[in-house]
């Protein structure tokens, strides 16, 4: 699996003004990415999903597939809180070309760790490809147990986890008893040096999108037990990260987008583009960035 060492860059879905798909942007953005990552997760939460048909997502993935420059690994988001029906878009989807799934822990209906393993259990025994957990308690509702995580991992279409639950205790735990080839994957951008230090293998980002050579270098020094060199590199985008989300997610990083001429800024409704006083922190903090 070591295809998926290092940075995944979760993709954002670039819209014209009038919110179709701007795929002459999203060709840039994959030039402009491939300078720094190791792979392209597409459909994931920070490309918009919830707001983005079927049809789309199939369209966006194969063009993907077709304009990847540097032929990088791509892992595809297919999850939900309907077992079957995560089932039946597995079964649905195109995955040649796909060399994993990145499925988010079942959200809004809360089910028990239980309910969660048996969910992840019959997703894997389905997916023709590898799949990869995603824990995100802040937008799920529900978390995923260290424990249910290390279940999991025995499973052998269970790969690994991108972890974004902000748990440090509980990534030790997932990194101390997981078997030696599974993937403990930081999903938060500030957390990808200590995680690294911790045994993970990488981080699936956002931050990714406009400074994908930062997260190539923080690699680069993690895995050459450089660490404080590596947080160097951190140190650069701590500032501006937390602006990146102060009105949704992708909304921070569409804008920065914008201002390096990759993407416009545009989002889909109930999302917004960034309000002008966020315009001007991240303007601010981006000019300090390159000082």
């Amino acid at each position: 699996m070591k295809k998926f060492f290092g940075t995944g860059v979760a993709l954002v879905t670039p819209f014209t003004e009038s919110l179709e798909i701007d795929y002459k942007a999203l060709k840039k953005l994959l030039r402009h990415t491939a300078k720094g990552v190791d792979y392209y997760v597409v459909m994931g939460t920070t490309a918009e999903s919830p707001t983005i048909s079927a049809t789309e997502k199939e369209a966006v993935l194969e063009f993907v597939k077709a304009n990847n420059p540097d032929k990088l690994p791509i892992v595809y988001g297919i999850g939900g809180n309907d077992t079957h029906k995560t089932i039946e878009e597995i079964e649905k989807a195109n995955l040649k070309g796909v060399d994993a799934l990145l499925s988010v822990s079942p959200y809004y209906n809360k089910p028990s760790q239980e309910g969660i393993y048996q969910h992840f259990k019959k997703v894997a025994d389905k997916s023709p490809v590898p799949l990869i957990l995603y824990n995100v308690p802040g937008r799920t509702g529900s978390n995923i147990a260290a424990e249910t995580t290390l279940r999991l991992a025995e499973h052998p279409n269970i790969i690994g986890i991108k972890e974004a639950s902000g748990n440090v205790e509980q990534c030790i735990k997932i990194a101390k008893h997981a078997p030696k080839d599974f993937l403990l994957i930081s999903g938060d951008d500030m957390l990808t040096v200590a995680l690294y230090a911790l045994g993970g293998k990488g981080v699936i980002s956002v931050l990714a999108n406009p400074f994908p050579v930062i997260f190539r270098k923080m690699k680069e020094f993690a895995f050459a037990g450089n660490y404080p060199k590596a947080a160097l590199e951190q140190y650069k985008i701590s500032d501006i990260n937390g602006p990146m989300y102060e009105e949704g997610n992708p909304v921070g990083a569409k804008y920065l987008l914008s201002k390096l001429a990759i993407t416009e800024a545009h989002v889909r409704l109930p999302l917004v583009k960034a309000s002008l006083p966020l315009q001007k922190k991240i303007d601010g903090l981006y000019e300090s960035m390159k000082k």
